[in-house]
């Protein structure tokens, strides 16, 4: 039987597999081993080692590589306390809680959903964020499109923000495409040879959520409207069950590599789901609002998978809307993560996933506030008509319009604002310049543009 094999033999697997950092194929692994495997020996192990979670299988037949998850590590690759400290400064008591969370799995103690953790949280009385880090993150992420229409800072800045929080929050999850390889897949629609097409599908999923809250960030608050269309939409072809996407589930989960048992009865899921949406949307400021459902949505665990990315995006809700710099993960590892997530699920401690948010805030903000002078100035006549000139392009792409055709259409809709020339110049120019890479500015299909292309060339 697999289960009476040494360990031995499985942590020499998970050794050699730790030195092939781009994951390890069946082959290598057996080249690897000393003393020799059977093939066949291996692949049940293999197998065993994925179903227990301290292996991740990537992509199919020959093409399929063996990685280590975020959540596991072999004693020679464990990620010392010290070694995240350096990169995240941790107080004392978001050291213990990680000291506490990275002890073997025996010697934690198995919980449930505890109500009373939402139940004592109280929207602009009780705090997550001490207002020193409130004010701290607002500084840090102010920008100068306070005032203007909701969404505006974020569309500014729309291509790199797709990249990096599509990339960052699926690192999270433990996909391996690197950041060029993301960058070609949204900007080209190439996928990476030798990867699961769960992968690409995981970071498209993202790519489209992103866009969906950038154009409704008027519109966007803290509603199961909201939180269901983000899930389907990064839930999107990823669940066997088509209609668990945008739905809360009606079965138990559970969460790998850990003693957390989440809620599961429905009717108090569903219960629970409106009180978290409700608490939060009742909350004033944006970073408070931010944390708390990076803390609650997935201690909850409302759907049948995809939580995490849920949480991640949902707490870009207030700062999207706001005009604040958005929240990319960049930098995040993903050890911290965990460690800060197993926190809230076994402990009920924000501290150490506090320490987490603002840290990778900072490095948002940063990176961003670099990114945005690197820009200048938003055209105030784009922005003014953004909604005229998104639909005329539209039409012009979809109708497959040629150049003499679009020439008339262009200016029929022209008649509609008061600067027609300036109109007519910004629709050839975006149109002279529309290229796989950026039609998502103006909400278009691969496909259409495509087609359309044909036409007009």
């Amino acid at each position: 039987m697999v289960r009476q094999v040494s360990n031995k033999i499985f942590d020499s697997i998970l050794q050699i597999v730790e030195q092939f950092h781009q994951g390890a194929s069946l082959e290598e692994i057996l080249e690897a081993f000393t003393p020799s495997l059977r093939r066949r020996s291996l692949q049940r192990y293999l197998a065993f080692l994925s179903k227990e979670g301290r292996l991740s299988p990537f992509g199919k037949a020959r093409a399929r590589r063996y990685h280590l998850p975020a959540s596991y590590a072999t004693p020679s690759m464990q990620e010392a306390p010290e070694q995240i400290e350096k990169l995240i400064p941790l107080s004392e008591v978001a050291f213990s809680i990680q000291r506490n969370v990275r002890r073997p799995i025996q010697a934690r103690r198995p919980v449930g959903y505890n109500r009373e953790f939402l139940d004592r949280y109280r929207p602009n009385e009780t705090y997550y964020l001490s207002e020193s880090i409130r004010k701290h993150l607002h500084e840090i992420g102010k920008s100068p499109h306070s005032e203007r229409p909701a969404g505006t800072y974020a569309r500014q800045i729309l291509n790199r923000l797709l990249i990096d929080l599509s990339w960052n929050s699926s690192r999270l999850e433990g996909n391996t495409y690197s950041l060029l390889e993301t960058e070609r897949l949204l900007q080209l629609g190439e996928t990476s040879a030798g990867k699961d097409s769960r992968e690409a599908q995981m970071i498209l999923n993202h790519k489209s959520a992103i866009e969906f809250m950038i154009e409704v960030a008027e519109q966007m608050k803290f509603n199961s409207s909201t939180i269901f269309n983000l899930h389907a939409l990064l839930s999107d072809n990823l669940l066997n069950d088509q209609r668990a996407c945008g739905s809360l589930r009606l079965c138990p989960v559970g969460i790998s590599k850990s003693v957390y048992q989440p809620l599961a009865i429905p009717q108090l899921i569903s219960e629970y789901f409106h009180q978290i949406l409700d608490t939060a949307d009742a909350i004033t400021d944006p970073f408070e609002q931010a944390f708390f459902a990076m803390v609650q949505l997935p201690y909850l665990q409302p759907f049948l998978d995809v939580n995490k990315r849920v949480s991640r995006l949902a707490a870009n809700i207030p700062l999207i809307r706001g005009n604040l710099c958005p929240l990319s993960f960049v930098d995040v590892p993903e050890q911290a993560y965990v460690s800060g997530l197993l926190g809230v699920y076994e402990l009920n401690r924000i501290e150490l996933l506090r320490e987490v948010f603002v840290w990778a805030y900072e490095r948002s903000s940063s990176l961003y506030s670099a990114t945005r002078q690197e820009l200048g100035e938003p055209d105030l006549f784009r922005l003014r008509h953004r909604n005229l000139i998104i639909t005329t392009i539209g039409e012009i792409i979809r109708s497959c319009m040629d150049k003499q055709t679009a020439v008339a259409a262009i200016k029929q809709r022209a008649f509609e604002v008061d600067n027609q020339a300036r109109f007519i110049e910004v629709i050839e120019t975006s149109l002279m310049s529309l290229h796989p890479g950026n039609i998502a500015r103006f909400r278009l299909k691969p496909s259409e543009y495509d087609l359309w292309l044909k036409t007009w060339n």
